[in-house]
């Protein structure tokens, strides 16, 4: 069990206490992994306006990257967080599990999508040309791998979040694979 607190809103910075009525008022609740994030005074808005940027990726191919590479970082909040996000996305059960596998056999954009994403997160960013050329081939653009280099780090910076701090899950767990 985790030993750093999910702090309550009367113990967060004022900054940050606008932010969870903000929260709760279009999520319904202050998801844990972002009120842990309220021990800092700026992490929480910083993190915020990162992960809601603009981007050429739609929302579905992010769910896309935000599956897999929980997977591969072995972050249980994320993967469950993204299990309930991906259906809201339109994805099903049976295919939120094989993107958290890695892949998509029902759609060969989706699935050069998380491989690629699962390939750039394994491996520093060191894909090679034949990885970035399946890619391109696949329909995405130079634009797309600059917001995917994004979309990985942004997950990833949540997933290490969660796994120093190991708040509790506050979704649905997502099953073991």
């Amino acid at each position: 069990m985790s030993n750093f607190n999910v702090p309550t809103r009367e113990e967060v910075s004022e900054n940050n206490q606008a932010i969870f009525d903000n929260l709760k008022k279009a999520v319904g609740f202050v998801p844990n992994i972002y009120a842990a994030m309220g021990h800092s005074k700026n992490a929480l808005g910083s993190y915020l306006q990162f992960s809601g940027a603009a981007s050429s990726l739609s929302k579905k191919e992010k769910e896309v990257v935000d599956l897999a590479v929980s997977q591969l970082n072995e972050c249980r909040y994320c993967q469950s967080a993204h299990t309930i996000t991906g259906k809201m996305t339109g994805f099903t059960d049976e295919q939120i599990i094989e993107l958290r596998r890695g892949g998509a056999s029902w759609d060969n954009k989706i699935n050069v999508l998380a491989q690629t994403a699962v390939g750039i997160a394994a491996n520093k960013g060191k894909v090679g040309t034949v990885a970035l050329e399946e890619f391109y081939a696949a329909g995405y653009t130079k634009e797309n791998v600059v917001d995917l280099v994004m979309a990985i780090g942004i997950i990833t910076v949540t997933n290490l979040f969660h796994n120093v701090t190991d708040v509790a899950i506050d979704f649905p767990v997502a099953v073991e694979l």
